[in-house]
Parts: structure tokens; sequence; C-alpha cells
């Protein structure tokens, strides 16, 4: 046996050994597939255990729903439970429009990037820290019915993580982002957001949906049981731990349309459930495409969701920029470029133009 082989053998032989230590992670958030033997399991998924933690988190997501209906306007309900998603154009008045999209394009503090292929993503956090010199982005991010939508559509009354984010498109050279794969973030309801700084067209790689794709008909059940039996071996390795990619043939088995790019003008709000099927657009051209960018998720078989308390939020937001900084120490330390490594401000100076030079890092990570 090569001793590539024996290493597998060994990882698999420990996994299936260290099985009990992985039964209460059943009720998490944790999705993959490959690196779980408790939810890889064929056995246990023959049995239901994958479709019936979906069915659970479908569940308690609306029980944590139910408190915050009435904050949101019932169009905006049918439209999302419709479609999974909601869209505004001309979200915010002008002038503040205005004053957000230029605080933020000249604002320099540090921040993480990621290299996915051709792509990179850059974000920078904005915590308590940050937001005290962008007055208008605190502003929009505090909006009342802003934060009304997230909540509802996210099933969490707390407050999500918000990012300047900056998605630059064909800047490097390297295999296609694995993002432009049709896909889903994860088997229960999860929400992200962009307010969009930039006219977003085909040459921006525009954020695409597939209409009703967040509803868990009899068929696309049938799609998700099918695929947990053998998840666990799926060559494709963002599908083996839980972040199913999806082809146009699959759409037309499960009965769904044709995928929507958002190809919206600036000043449009965009949240979705991203355990509907989604990708970041083909670009046509080199470029960056500009946004505030917002992630709620809780864990999903939480009843309950407290709602956003400041001292908490700012814990929060301390823990995920240490986390970032620890995961950029650690992989330096090995000699390694981590997933999401820590960059300083004067970084943007260069991000914009398609001729500069960039180290390669890759992630995991679902953007």
């Amino acid at each position: 046996m090569a001793p590539i082989e024996r290493s597998h053998a060994r990882a698999g032989l420990l996994r299936q050994i260290s099985a009990p230590l992985y039964l209460p992670t059943v009720l998490t958030g944790a999705k993959s597939f490959a690196d779980n033997p408790v939810i890889g399991s064929p056995l246990l998924n023959r049995w239901g255990l994958h479709t019936g933690r979906i069915r659970l988190a479908r569940a308690m997501s609306e029980l944590r729903r139910l408190p915050l209906t009435l904050r949101v306007s019932a169009e905006d309900r049918a439209a999302f439970r419709r479609d999974g998603f909601i869209l505004k154009e001309n979200f915010l008045p002008q002038d503040h429009f205005e004053r957000l999209n230029r605080e933020v394009r000249t604002f320099k503090g540090p921040g993480w990037e990621c290299h996915q292929g051709d792509t990179i993503t850059h974000r920078i956090l904005l915590d308590q820290e940050t937001l005290s010199d962008l007055p208008a982005t605190r502003a929009f991010i505090e909006h009342p019915t802003y934060r009304r939508l997230l909540a509802w559509s996210g099933a969490r009354a707390g407050a999500p993580v918000f990012y300047i984010q900056r998605i630059l498109n064909h800047l490097r050279e390297g295999a296609p982002d694995p993002q432009r794969h049709l896909h889903t973030d994860t088997f229960h309801p999860t929400v992200k957001a962009w307010l969009f700084l930039d006219d977003v067209d085909e040459r921006k790689g525009p954020f695409t949906y597939v209409p009703g794709s967040h509803r868990f008909t009899r068929q696309r059940l049938a799609a998700e049981y099918r695929r947990s039996l053998t998840a666990r071996h799926d060559p494709l390795r963002y599908s083996a731990r839980g972040s199913f990619r999806w082809s146009e043939q699959d759409l037309e088995e499960l009965g769904l349309p044709a995928p929507k790019a958002f190809a919206v003008p600036r000043n449009t709000l965009v949240i979705a459930d991203t355990s509907g099927i989604h990708c970041r657009g083909e670009a046509s051209d080199p470029g960056v495409r500009l946004e505030i960018w917002a992630f709620s998720r809780i864990s999903p078989f939480w009843p309950l969701s407290l709602p956003a308390v400041g001292p908490i939020t700012r814990l929060r937001d301390r823990l995920v920029r240490s986390y970032l900084d620890h995961q950029d120490s650690k992989a330096r330390r090995r000699g390694k470029l981590p997933s999401w490594r820590r960059v300083d401000g004067e970084r943007l100076a260069g991000l914009g133009d398609p001729k500069v030079s960039t180290g390669v890092a890759t992630s995991e990570r679902e953007a």
C-alpha cells in the first residue's frame, strides 16, 4: 500500500473510531459529509438523517420568525416566501447613499482577503471601531427597515455580521472561481444581503439566484436524500463538505426556472436565502464590484433567537476579528498562506488594477 493510501486508511479508521464523539454535532449547523462520520454515514442518511435535519431546521426557522412577522410588510414576506429573495431598488435616500458611497470608497482600514480561482474577495469587518469612522455606513446598518428585513428573513433577531466587500473578478491567473458554480451554502435557511454601491451588469459578475429554489419541495427533498447517500465520496470537494453543487439539468429535474442574474443599479438592496440555489455570476471583464455585505446564520435547531444586544454584538465582532487573525497567524507559522489573510489598508490602492501581482490562497468558505 502506498504511503498516501496508508495515510487515508488511518484517517478513515480514526474517524470511525471517534464517530460517537460526533453525535452531538447532529444538532448543530455542521454540514460536512466528508469530515463528519455521523453526518456522512450512508446508513444513517438512508434512514433519513439528512432530510430529517432539513425538516427540523426549517420548522425551527419558522418558529423563530413568528415574533418578527408583524415587523415586515405582507408584500415583502410574500416575495421572500415565493422567490427566496427580496429586492429593493433605490433603498436609501439619494443623499444618504452618496455619503455612504464616498466614505466607503475612501476608507482604507485593515481587512482580509481570500483568493478563489481567478477571483479575489476583500472584506473589511464593520465592527463598532470601524463604524466610528463611517457615520453614513453606521446609519445604514442601523436602518430600521433593513434590520427588520434581515431579522425576519434570516429568522434571527440578533445582529448579522457586516462587511465592506469587494469582489475582484479576473484580477489574477487561476482556475475559474468556484463560487460561479450553482450551489447551496448549507442545509438550513440562512441569509446574506448586499447593498450594491456599483451598477452591476454582466461585466461585474452579478449575484445569480434560482427563484423558488429555497423551497424544499418533494422533488428537492428527494434529490437531497439521494445525494446524502454518496455525498462523503463526492469528487467535488465543496459538495462533499455540505455545499452541494447543482447543474442546469438538476434544475430541470427539480422543476425550477432558469437562474436570475441580478443586473441592478447602484443603491439596490438584495436579501437572499442562500439555502436556495445561487452563485456568483460570470464576469465578462476584469473589474471590481463594491458592496455592503451582511451574513446572518444561527444554529439551525434553536427554537428562539435573542434580540441584538450591544455588548453581545461587540463581543461577537471581537471574536470574529480574533478568529481571523488567529487563522492568519497559525497558517503563516506553518509556512502557508491562510484561506483568509490579513491585509492593511494600503492594499486597496492596487486592488482595482488588473495588472496587480498577488500570491495564492484558496478557501473552502462560501462567498
